[in-house]
């Protein structure tokens, strides 16, 4: 019994041994599997940045400032 599970596992590996060196063909992931993403990536040289105004910062977090408090509005509950 033990034996053939030994014996399995040798063929097991040296068919993945085959398989990762290309006997089969290429694999899936050594070519574009997605090649319309590449058409869709940003090129830095096409984008532009200006600064913000004060009305479209207000709700920029400051870096090393302090947190801003909640835009929390409060009531009692009622019974």
């Amino acid at each position: 019994m033990l034996r053939w599970l030994i014996a399995l596992l040798i063929l097991a590996n040296l068919l993945m041994f085959a398989v990762m060196h290309g006997m089969f063909g290429p694999l899936p992931a050594a070519g574009a599997r997605e090649p319309h993403h590449l058409l869709q990536q940003v090129h830095p040289e096409a984008l532009a940045t200006r600064p913000l105004s004060p009305e479209e910062a207000f709700d920029q977090p400051r870096v090393g400032g302090p947190a801003p408090a909640a835009n929390v509005q409060t009531a009692p509950l009622g019974q």
